[in-house]
């Protein structure tokens, strides 16, 4: 039953990609000033980035998506010897069944056989135990646990859990208990200011908002329903760009340094959501969507030509590292910008932030 319903996931979520264009989102109210002169060159850019002591080549990473099955550990293959090949961090997808079913360790064990010195996040559900989680981490002698908060996607899933209160005692548990580090996300629903207030109270370093706007999982898992009676879940929650504006004026500490993924369609939207504070991006349904239909040297090209793009794009910006970014001007209209004035948020403020870094260092 969990490997059937892993398989269900993969293709439910890449029927979400499947469209002419990509379809429109948050990010696409996010625009930047152009500054003719601006710019830099190629060759001054650094795609390097670090945040909580995690130093890593590259501001992008392939984010958690599948494995319990047999195909699926076919896709994570495909989906580390790409992150093997272009030198980005990688996520499993939940290895929940690979406790409960040894015979499927293989299935995520994979990413790690394939990308030996790459690195390499597992991920378990908020209801994990701390012995659980050091389990998962020694099985893939991963770099980082990702903890992933998913309670609607629980509440719409036909066998889902409906006890979510004892969440915060077991991610304390578990940053008490690991020696790397834990980085708490959504899986795709969003991060609210007072959840992430909440998260750096209980030690995590690390938090991926993982907004809406990409892969929907209200609408994913009723479709799996028989009277698809959750059709009013779907686009639940706020999307990155929100959550990554409501936490901006944080100060250090409040919150847990941000990464960010949900929606991210485009190298474009990449450099929007560091711009607006995530120290790196992860992406999901397009890279899954790649090797579904190329394999993996399909997703090695698409990643490789996402790095080069990111690079010119801070040169054009004038960035010389992804953390210079957020001193570009950038325009929030449309629904962002309603979000901003509903949530206390000075939308204009960030016409102008180029005029208010006059010489100081790119770093934060």
């Amino acid at each position: 039953m969990s490997s059937e319903r892993k398989d269900q996931h993969v293709d439910l979520a890449d029927a979400q990609q499947q469209t002419a264009s990509p379809a429109r989102n948050d990010f696409d109210d996010v625009r930047f000033v152009h500054h003719a002169l601006a710019g830099l060159d190629r060759d001054a850019v650094s795609l390097a980035t670090s945040f909580a002591g995690i130093e890593w080549p590259v501001p992008l990473y392939v984010n958690g998506m599948t494995g319990g099955s047999t195909r699926t550990g076919e896709i994570n293959r495909q989906l580390a010897i790409a992150a093997r090949e272009t030198g980005i961090p990688i996520a499993t997808g939940s290895m929940s069944v690979a406790l409960r079913e040894p015979d499927m360790v293989g299935t995520f064990r994979v990413m790690r056989d394939e990308n030996p010195d790459g690195y390499v996040c597992v991920n378990l559900s908020a209801d994990a135990t701390p012995d659980d989680a050091a389990r998962v981490v020694d099985l893939l002698e991963a770099d980082a646990l990702q903890v992933h908060l998913n309670a609607v996607q629980e509440t719409v899933m036909p066998e889902g859990s409906r006890g979510f209160s004892a969440w915060p005692d077991n991610i304390a548990a578990i940053v008490d208990r690991l020696d790397v580090p834990v980085i708490v996300k959504e899986v795709g629903f969003g991060l609210s200011r007072p959840t992430l207030e909440r998260l750096a109270d209980l030690g995590v370093a690390v938090a991926d908002v993982s907004g809406a706007g990409g892969t929907d999982f209200a609408r994913i898992e009723n479709a799996r329903r028989a009277e698809n009676d959750y059709a009013f879940m779907a686009g639940w929650g706020q999307s990155a760009v929100c959550c990554l504006l409501d936490a901006v004026d944080a100060a250090p500490g409040d919150v847990p340094a941000l990464v960010a993924s949900g929606g991210v369609r485009t190298p474009l939207d990449v450099v929007r959501a560091l711009a607006l504070g995530a120290r790196a991006v992860g992406v999901s349904g397009v890279f899954l969507h790649a090797v579904l239909n190329g394999g993996e040297e399909a997703l090695i090209a698409r990643i490789r030509a996402w790095l080069e793009q990111i690079a010119q794009l801070q040169a054009l910006l004038g960035a010389s590292t992804p953390t210079a970014l957020v001193h570009t001007d950038v325009l929030l209209r449309g629904g962002v910008r309603e979000f901003c004035e509903l949530r206390g948020v000075d939308a204009a403020a960030f016409s102008r932030r180029s005029e208010r870094h006059t010489g100081s260092s790119d770093e934060e």
